[in-house]
Protein backbone atom coordinates (compact mmCIF):
# COMPACT_ATOMS: atom_id res chain seq x y z
CA UNK A 1 0.00 0.00 0.00
CA UNK A 2 1.68 3.34 -1.35
CA UNK A 3 0.80 6.77 -1.57
CA UNK A 4 1.39 10.36 -2.45
CA UNK A 5 -0.22 13.34 -1.38
CA UNK A 6 0.53 17.00 -0.71
CA UNK A 7 1.65 17.88 2.96
CA UNK A 8 -0.04 21.13 3.61
CA UNK A 9 -3.07 19.79 2.05
CA UNK A 10 -3.06 16.84 4.15
CA UNK A 11 -2.46 18.75 7.31
CA UNK A 12 -5.44 20.88 6.84
CA UNK A 13 -7.93 17.68 6.75
CA UNK A 14 -6.22 15.86 9.56
CA UNK A 15 -5.66 19.62 11.71
CA UNK A 16 -9.76 18.94 11.44
CA UNK A 17 -10.34 15.45 12.40
CA UNK A 18 -7.85 16.06 15.35
CA UNK A 19 -10.55 17.87 17.35
CA UNK A 20 -12.65 14.66 17.38
CA UNK A 21 -10.14 12.86 19.52
CA UNK A 22 -9.73 12.94 23.24
CA UNK A 23 -6.66 13.84 25.05
CA UNK A 24 -6.96 10.49 27.14
CA UNK A 25 -8.53 7.44 25.32
CA UNK A 26 -10.04 4.30 27.00
CA UNK A 27 -9.04 2.28 23.31
CA UNK A 28 -5.31 2.70 22.63
CA UNK A 29 -6.86 2.17 19.20
CA UNK A 30 -8.57 5.84 19.05
CA UNK A 31 -5.21 7.60 19.84
CA UNK A 32 -4.99 6.94 15.67
CA UNK A 33 -6.56 8.45 12.49
CA UNK A 34 -7.56 5.33 10.46
CA UNK A 35 -6.56 5.54 7.18
CA UNK A 36 -8.57 3.80 4.02
CA UNK A 37 -7.34 4.20 0.96
CA UNK A 38 -9.26 2.71 -2.68
CA UNK A 39 -6.77 3.75 -5.28
CA UNK A 40 -6.63 7.82 -5.75
CA UNK A 41 -8.90 8.16 -3.03
CA UNK A 42 -7.96 8.21 0.59
CA UNK A 43 -10.08 8.54 3.73
CA UNK A 44 -9.54 9.43 6.65
CA UNK A 45 -11.22 8.75 10.44
CA UNK A 46 -10.98 10.04 13.85
CA UNK A 47 -13.70 8.27 16.59
CA UNK A 48 -14.54 8.79 20.34
CA UNK A 49 -16.59 6.23 19.99
CA UNK A 50 -19.28 9.03 20.15
CA UNK A 51 -18.41 11.22 17.81
CA UNK A 52 -16.84 9.93 14.19
CA UNK A 53 -15.67 11.78 11.57
CA UNK A 54 -14.46 11.25 8.29
CA UNK A 55 -12.86 12.90 5.13
CA UNK A 56 -12.20 11.92 1.89
CA UNK A 57 -8.92 12.87 -0.20
CA UNK A 58 -7.57 12.83 -3.07
CA UNK A 59 -4.27 11.21 -3.70
CA UNK A 60 -2.12 9.43 -6.14
CA UNK A 61 -1.92 5.81 -5.97
CA UNK A 62 -3.22 2.81 -7.41
CA UNK A 63 -3.23 0.61 -4.70
CA UNK A 64 -5.83 -0.27 -1.55
CA UNK A 65 -6.13 -1.41 2.68
CA UNK A 66 -6.28 0.00 5.75
CA UNK A 67 -4.18 1.38 8.57
CA UNK A 68 -4.38 3.23 12.02
CA UNK A 69 -1.84 5.77 12.43
CA UNK A 70 -0.86 7.16 15.40
CA UNK A 71 -2.35 10.87 15.29
CA UNK A 72 -0.25 12.64 17.68
CA UNK A 73 2.99 12.11 15.94
CA UNK A 74 1.33 12.25 12.67
CA UNK A 75 0.59 15.81 12.90
CA UNK A 76 3.54 16.96 14.88
CA UNK A 77 5.61 15.47 12.19
CA UNK A 78 3.19 17.14 9.14
CA UNK A 79 3.33 20.71 10.91
CA UNK A 80 6.92 21.10 10.46
CA UNK A 81 7.07 20.43 6.80
CA UNK A 82 6.68 23.04 4.43
CA UNK A 83 4.29 22.56 1.04
CA UNK A 84 6.08 19.65 -1.07
CA UNK A 85 4.50 15.98 -1.78
CA UNK A 86 5.04 13.32 0.70
CA UNK A 87 4.74 9.61 0.44
CA UNK A 88 3.69 6.86 2.96
CA UNK A 89 4.52 3.53 1.94
CA UNK A 90 3.20 0.82 4.16
CA UNK A 91 6.10 -1.84 5.21
CA UNK A 92 5.42 -5.55 6.20
CA UNK A 93 7.42 -4.71 8.80
CA UNK A 94 4.30 -2.95 11.08
CA UNK A 95 6.07 0.69 9.89
CA UNK A 96 4.79 3.36 8.08
CA UNK A 97 7.92 5.20 5.92
CA UNK A 98 7.03 8.22 4.97
CA UNK A 99 9.33 10.08 2.53
CA UNK A 100 9.82 13.82 2.28
CA UNK A 101 12.17 15.98 -0.16
CA UNK A 102 14.39 15.79 2.81
CA UNK A 103 14.50 12.99 4.90
CA UNK A 104 12.52 9.21 5.96
CA UNK A 105 10.45 9.05 8.74
CA UNK A 106 8.69 5.91 9.97
CA UNK A 107 6.58 5.09 12.48
CA UNK A 108 4.90 1.94 13.52
CA UNK A 109 0.93 1.71 12.65
CA UNK A 110 -2.12 -1.06 14.09
CA UNK A 111 -3.79 -2.71 11.85
CA UNK A 112 -7.29 -1.13 10.40
CA UNK A 113 -9.36 -3.56 11.45
CA UNK A 114 -8.97 -3.01 15.16
CA UNK A 115 -10.61 0.70 14.66
CA UNK A 116 -13.98 0.90 15.53
CA UNK A 117 -16.90 0.88 12.66
CA UNK A 118 -18.76 3.94 12.33
CA UNK A 119 -22.29 3.70 13.13
CA UNK A 120 -24.64 3.26 10.06
CA UNK A 121 -28.30 5.23 10.00
CA UNK A 122 -30.85 2.91 9.94
CA UNK A 123 -33.95 4.95 7.42
CA UNK A 124 -32.84 8.06 8.23
CA UNK A 125 -35.44 11.37 8.28
CA UNK A 126 -33.30 14.30 6.12
CA UNK A 127 -32.81 18.06 6.09
CA UNK A 128 -30.52 20.59 4.17
CA UNK A 129 -29.52 23.66 5.39
CA UNK A 130 -26.66 26.11 4.14
CA UNK A 131 -23.34 25.87 5.99
CA UNK A 132 -22.91 29.42 7.33
CA UNK A 133 -26.91 28.94 8.69
CA UNK A 134 -25.86 25.91 10.98
CA UNK A 135 -22.11 27.70 11.65
CA UNK A 136 -24.67 30.64 12.90
CA UNK A 137 -26.92 28.77 14.54
CA UNK A 138 -24.81 26.86 16.54
CA UNK A 139 -22.29 29.85 17.89
CA UNK A 140 -25.93 32.29 18.77
CA UNK A 141 -26.71 29.26 21.14
CA UNK A 142 -23.70 27.07 22.57
CA UNK A 143 -22.49 29.20 24.85
CA UNK A 144 -26.00 29.11 26.97
CA UNK A 145 -26.15 25.06 27.18
CA UNK A 146 -25.06 23.94 30.30
CA UNK A 147 -22.48 21.70 32.19
CA UNK A 148 -23.95 19.69 34.66
CA UNK A 149 -23.69 15.85 34.03
CA UNK A 150 -26.12 15.01 36.42
CA UNK A 151 -28.57 17.13 33.55
CA UNK A 152 -27.71 15.69 30.12
CA UNK A 153 -30.07 17.12 28.60
CA UNK A 154 -29.40 20.49 29.25
CA UNK A 155 -25.69 20.48 28.41
CA UNK A 156 -26.58 20.12 24.96
CA UNK A 157 -28.29 22.11 21.94
CA UNK A 158 -32.33 21.30 21.26
CA UNK A 159 -32.59 21.56 17.47
CA UNK A 160 -36.70 21.23 16.37
CA UNK A 161 -37.01 20.70 12.70
CA UNK A 162 -40.53 21.90 11.27
CA UNK A 163 -42.59 22.34 7.76
CA UNK A 164 -43.11 25.82 9.41
CA UNK A 165 -38.91 26.85 10.33
CA UNK A 166 -35.97 25.13 12.40
CA UNK A 167 -35.73 25.96 15.89
CA UNK A 168 -32.18 25.83 18.24
CA UNK A 169 -32.53 25.89 21.98
CA UNK A 170 -30.46 25.87 24.25
CA UNK A 171 -30.48 26.67 28.52
CA UNK A 172 -28.69 26.22 31.44
CA UNK A 173 -31.56 27.26 33.68
CA UNK A 174 -30.11 30.43 34.49
CA UNK A 175 -30.16 31.81 30.98
CA UNK A 176 -31.67 30.44 27.56
CA UNK A 177 -31.34 31.25 23.90
CA UNK A 178 -34.01 30.39 20.95
CA UNK A 179 -33.00 30.91 17.77
CA UNK A 180 -35.25 30.62 14.67
CA UNK A 181 -34.62 30.49 10.58
CA UNK A 182 -38.00 30.70 8.94
CA UNK A 183 -36.68 30.88 5.53
CA UNK A 184 -35.42 27.23 5.83
CA UNK A 185 -37.87 24.57 6.44
CA UNK A 186 -37.58 20.88 7.13
CA UNK A 187 -39.86 18.11 5.05
CA UNK A 188 -40.81 16.52 8.45
CA UNK A 189 -41.13 17.34 12.05
CA UNK A 190 -38.18 15.97 14.27
CA UNK A 191 -36.72 16.98 17.66
CA UNK A 192 -33.50 16.04 18.63
CA UNK A 193 -30.43 16.74 21.12
CA UNK A 194 -27.13 17.63 19.72
CA UNK A 195 -24.34 17.40 22.17
CA UNK A 196 -21.58 19.97 22.47
CA UNK A 197 -18.03 18.54 21.23
CA UNK A 198 -19.45 17.74 17.25
CA UNK A 199 -21.19 20.84 17.56
CA UNK A 200 -18.17 22.99 18.23
CA UNK A 201 -16.62 20.69 15.57
CA UNK A 202 -19.01 21.84 12.87
CA UNK A 203 -19.21 25.60 14.75
CA UNK A 204 -15.13 25.14 13.18
CA UNK A 205 -15.28 23.79 10.04
CA UNK A 206 -19.06 25.33 8.44
CA UNK A 207 -18.44 29.38 9.52
CA UNK A 208 -18.85 31.09 5.89
CA UNK A 209 -19.40 28.28 4.24
CA UNK A 210 -21.76 28.62 1.20
CA UNK A 211 -21.98 24.77 0.92
CA UNK A 212 -25.29 23.13 1.73
CA UNK A 213 -25.11 20.73 4.51
CA UNK A 214 -27.16 17.84 4.71
CA UNK A 215 -28.53 16.42 8.20
CA UNK A 216 -29.67 12.75 8.19
CA UNK A 217 -31.12 11.29 11.85
CA UNK A 218 -32.77 8.84 13.43
CA UNK A 219 -33.52 7.97 17.39
CA UNK A 220 -30.07 7.96 18.24
CA UNK A 221 -27.58 9.29 16.06
CA UNK A 222 -27.02 12.29 13.54
CA UNK A 223 -24.86 12.42 10.72
CA UNK A 224 -23.92 15.76 9.04
CA UNK A 225 -22.42 15.64 5.33
CA UNK A 226 -21.25 18.26 4.02
CA UNK A 227 -18.21 18.43 0.67
CA UNK A 228 -15.49 15.82 1.61
CA UNK A 229 -16.80 15.40 5.33
CA UNK A 230 -18.87 13.27 7.20
CA UNK A 231 -19.63 13.68 11.23
CA UNK A 232 -21.60 11.09 12.78
CA UNK A 233 -22.51 11.57 16.74
CA UNK A 234 -24.50 10.22 18.99
CA UNK A 235 -27.18 12.06 20.37
CA UNK A 236 -28.22 13.21 23.94
CA UNK A 237 -31.10 10.82 25.11
CA UNK A 238 -33.91 12.30 26.95
CA UNK A 239 -36.97 14.89 26.58
CA UNK A 240 -35.68 18.69 26.34
CA UNK A 241 -37.39 20.50 28.97
CA UNK A 242 -40.65 22.64 27.57
CA UNK A 243 -38.67 26.37 27.14
CA UNK A 244 -41.82 28.14 26.04
CA UNK A 245 -43.18 27.61 29.25
CA UNK A 246 -40.60 29.92 30.83
CA UNK A 247 -40.31 32.31 28.28
CA UNK A 248 -42.60 35.11 29.84
CA UNK A 249 -45.27 36.37 27.29
CA UNK A 250 -46.75 39.68 28.91
CA UNK A 251 -44.09 42.47 29.17
CA UNK A 252 -45.02 45.70 29.91
CA UNK A 253 -42.09 47.01 30.35
CA UNK A 254 -39.38 47.76 27.28
CA UNK A 255 -36.06 49.05 27.11
CA UNK A 256 -34.22 49.89 24.23
CA UNK A 257 -30.26 50.91 24.49
CA UNK A 258 -27.00 50.67 22.48
CA UNK A 259 -25.56 47.21 22.79
CA UNK A 260 -21.91 48.21 22.85
CA UNK A 261 -22.49 51.00 25.47
CA UNK A 262 -24.86 49.18 27.52
CA UNK A 263 -22.41 45.67 27.37
CA UNK A 264 -19.18 48.46 28.03
CA UNK A 265 -21.31 49.77 31.48
CA UNK A 266 -21.93 46.24 32.85
CA UNK A 267 -18.32 44.78 32.37
CA UNK A 268 -16.84 47.99 34.29
CA UNK A 269 -19.93 48.08 37.03
CA UNK A 270 -19.67 44.38 37.40
CA UNK A 271 -15.54 44.59 38.42
CA UNK A 272 -17.34 46.02 41.53
CA UNK A 273 -19.80 43.76 41.99
CA UNK A 274 -20.34 40.49 44.58
CA UNK A 275 -17.23 38.03 43.27
CA UNK A 276 -19.54 35.03 44.12
CA UNK A 277 -22.74 36.22 42.84
CA UNK A 278 -21.71 38.81 40.33
CA UNK A 279 -24.78 40.66 40.83
CA UNK A 280 -25.70 44.05 39.09
CA UNK A 281 -28.73 46.27 39.88
CA UNK A 282 -30.27 48.02 36.97
CA UNK A 283 -32.69 50.64 37.93
CA UNK A 284 -35.13 52.04 35.13
CA UNK A 285 -36.89 55.52 35.72
CA UNK A 286 -37.85 57.84 33.10
CA UNK A 287 -35.23 57.97 29.96
CA UNK A 288 -32.44 57.01 32.34
CA UNK A 289 -31.04 53.70 32.98
CA UNK A 290 -28.96 53.46 36.58
CA UNK A 291 -26.55 50.59 36.65
CA UNK A 292 -24.50 49.62 40.14
CA UNK A 293 -23.33 46.99 41.64
CA UNK A 294 -22.37 46.54 45.29
CA UNK A 295 -19.51 43.98 47.52
CA UNK A 296 -20.50 45.02 51.05
CA UNK A 297 -17.62 42.58 52.00
CA UNK A 298 -14.69 45.05 50.70
CA UNK A 299 -16.78 48.20 50.49
CA UNK A 300 -16.34 48.43 47.04
CA UNK A 301 -19.64 49.95 44.66
CA UNK A 302 -19.75 51.24 41.54
CA UNK A 303 -22.81 53.02 39.72
CA UNK A 304 -23.58 54.36 35.68
CA UNK A 305 -26.36 56.09 34.29
CA UNK A 306 -27.01 55.89 31.21
CA UNK A 307 -29.69 57.35 28.55
CA UNK A 308 -32.41 55.17 26.92
CA UNK A 309 -35.79 54.36 25.55
CA UNK A 310 -37.50 53.26 27.63
CA UNK A 311 -41.86 52.78 27.99
CA UNK A 312 -43.32 51.15 31.30
CA UNK A 313 -43.04 51.34 35.02
CA UNK A 314 -40.26 52.47 36.98
CA UNK A 315 -38.24 49.31 38.15
CA UNK A 316 -35.63 47.48 39.55
CA UNK A 317 -34.02 44.66 39.12
CA UNK A 318 -31.05 41.98 39.56
CA UNK A 319 -29.21 39.92 36.93
CA UNK A 320 -26.25 38.10 37.28
CA UNK A 321 -23.59 40.29 35.06
CA UNK A 322 -21.67 37.25 33.83
CA UNK A 323 -24.73 35.91 32.16
CA UNK A 324 -26.22 39.11 31.05
CA UNK A 325 -22.22 40.34 29.31
CA UNK A 326 -22.32 36.94 27.41
CA UNK A 327 -25.60 37.48 26.19
CA UNK A 328 -24.50 40.85 24.71
CA UNK A 329 -21.41 39.80 23.60
CA UNK A 330 -23.09 36.88 21.54
CA UNK A 331 -25.42 39.64 19.34
CA UNK A 332 -24.05 41.36 17.14
CA UNK A 333 -26.55 44.13 16.79
CA UNK A 334 -25.82 47.74 17.31
CA UNK A 335 -29.03 48.15 20.02
CA UNK A 336 -31.01 45.28 21.72
CA UNK A 337 -34.59 45.61 23.62
CA UNK A 338 -34.55 44.18 27.17
CA UNK A 339 -38.25 43.47 27.81
CA UNK A 340 -39.16 42.68 31.73
CA UNK A 341 -42.43 42.58 33.35
CA UNK A 342 -41.62 42.00 36.95
CA UNK A 343 -38.17 41.98 39.14
CA UNK A 344 -38.56 38.29 40.03
CA UNK A 345 -39.31 37.60 36.45
CA UNK A 346 -37.13 36.91 33.52
CA UNK A 347 -35.86 39.55 31.53
CA UNK A 348 -36.02 39.13 27.31
CA UNK A 349 -33.00 40.14 24.87
CA UNK A 350 -33.67 40.66 21.55
CA UNK A 351 -31.54 42.47 18.94
CA UNK A 352 -33.40 45.17 17.18
CA UNK A 353 -31.22 45.13 13.60
CA UNK A 354 -28.52 43.05 12.23
CA UNK A 355 -31.13 40.04 11.62
CA UNK A 356 -31.16 38.34 8.23
CA UNK A 357 -34.72 37.77 7.00
CA UNK A 358 -36.49 35.10 8.74
CA UNK A 359 -34.35 34.52 11.79
CA UNK A 360 -35.19 35.68 15.03
CA UNK A 361 -33.36 35.42 17.55
CA UNK A 362 -34.53 35.40 21.88
CA UNK A 363 -32.29 35.28 24.79
CA UNK A 364 -33.88 34.85 28.29
CA UNK A 365 -31.93 35.88 31.48
CA UNK A 366 -33.41 34.54 35.30
CA UNK A 367 -32.99 37.64 37.53
CA UNK A 368 -31.46 37.85 40.96
CA UNK A 369 -33.01 38.52 44.23
CA UNK A 370 -31.95 42.54 45.37
CA UNK A 371 -31.12 42.61 48.60
CA UNK A 372 -32.74 45.95 49.12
Amino acid sequence: MKFIVSSTYLLKQLQVLGGVINSSNTLPILDNFLFELNQSQLTVSASDLETTMSSTLEVESNSEGSVAIPARLLLDTLKTFPEQPLTFVIEDNNTVEISSNHGKYALAYASGKEFPKAVVLEDPSKTVVLGDVLATAISKTIFAAGNDDLRPVMSGVFFQFSTEGLTFVATDAHKLVKYTREDIKASQVAEFIMPKKPLNLLKGILAGSEEDVTIEYNDSNAKFIFENSTLICRLIDGKYPNYEAVIPKENPNKLVIDRTQFSNSVRRVSIFSNKTTHQIRLKIAGAELNISAEDIDYSNKAEERLTCDYQGDDMQIGFNSRFLMEMLNNLGSDDVQLEMSMPNRAGILTPIDGLDDGEQITMLVMPVMLNS
